[in-house]
């Protein structure tokens, strides 16, 4: 699995809390390090992991991860000039689901397809060429953060804005804290953002490091605080897609057959006496990992293993535990 920005994922709160995450340690010899759990208080039938080769995320019926959901950030001044361009990039969205998404990814993680080939395949598959030209004669670069699944979405949205006659490159340019300055300076037209993650980073450049949080698990009124603080910085947002890259929780087919569990909700009633959970060392302490899943769920956890982010899937899979932290759009979720 390409390493990408599953720790920032963990706390959304402040710019801050990317650094912070960013610097985890190794948990030591490939594999996870078990830390204790707190005892568990609940009693009835325990889970234990049932091992298998198929991950399927469980719904987060109660929303507690916030809604990370895919949107085109674009510089005003470009999108005012180009209203044509915003609306090609809007088809992106209007087509593009969580599946989706793990398709691609899958493609290029996994089939080892390039991030331009699974974007030309994608735009071909939805049928998402323009019908004229409008932008005939107009350049542009498309910037990406430096992981795959950005580079392939900034591949998708310069493909389609070729269908429309534009002339597009595509630059990868590293960080939220790089790229944004360039695409606000106009050295970019437009880029592929996460809605909730874009909407606290925005809020605290706008209104302080200790701004609380404006995002929440519904996009709407995410992209609705989202919008204003966009436009502060020269910047606009285009529709938001169906599809999400953030926080999940997967157990294996398997499991969920023989508990009957879809939703976390469902993990809670089939599971009151407890189960084992793996995820990245500081998990138990990031309100979006273990505790909010003790808090909003009423989860209860016999022990807790920290693996290198990476490694989560395989060992849930392996069945050395039965629930894992993963992100939504792995391309190891493709069916």
């Amino acid at each position: 699995m390409t390493t990408r920005r599953h720790l920032r994922l963990l706390s959304l709160t402040a710019v801050g809390a990317a650094l912070l995450l960013s610097g985890c340690g190794e948990p030591g010899s490939g594999g996870g390090e078990t830390e204790p759990a707190a005892p568990a208080s609940a009693t009835g039938a325990t889970c234990a992991p049932v091992a298998g080769d198929q991950l399927v995320v469980l719904t987060d019926d109660l929303g507690l991860q916030n809604s990370d959901n895919i949107i085109p950030a674009l510089n005003a001044k470009f999108a005012k000039a180009n209203p044509e361009a915003v609306e090609l990039l809007d088809t992106v969205s209007q087509n593009l689901d969580t599946d989706g998404l793990i398709a691609l990814n899958k493609a290029v993680d996994i089939d080892r397809q390039t991030s331009s080939e699974a974007a030309k395949a994608f735009v071909e598959a939805q049928g998402l060429a323009a019908e004229g030209t409008p932008g005939k004669g107009v350049s542009l670069t498309v910037g990406a953060a430096n992981f795959s699944e950005s580079a392939t979405l900034a591949e998708v949205y310069a493909a389609v804005l070729r269908t429309g006659g534009y002339d597009v490159t595509v630059q990868t340019i590293g960080s939220r804290e790089t790229y944004l300055p360039a695409l606000e300076k106009g050295d970019i037209a437009a880029v592929p953002e996460y809605a909730a993650t874009l909407a606290d980073f925005l809020n605290a450049t706008v209104n302080g490091p200790d701004a609380g949080s404006v995002a929440s698990d519904d996009v709407a009124e995410t992209v609705a605080a989202l919008t204003p603080l966009a436009k502060k910085r020269g910047l606009v947002v285009g529709e938001a897609s169906a599809a999400q890259d953030q926080n999940a929780f997967a157990v294996t087919q398997e499991f969920a057959d023989e508990h009957d569990v879809t939703t976390l909700s469902d993990l809670a009633t089939a599971c009151p006496g407890g189960l084992t959970l793996a995820g990245p060392p500081e998990c138990p302490e990031r309100p979006f990992c273990q505790p909010g899943l003790e808090e909003t769920y009423g989860l209860v956890f016999s022990e807790f293993t920290s693996y290198d982010f990476g490694l989560i899937g395989e060992a849930v899979r392996q069945g050395e535990t039965a629930l894992g932290l993963v992100l939504s759009s792995d391309g190891s979720l493709a069916a």
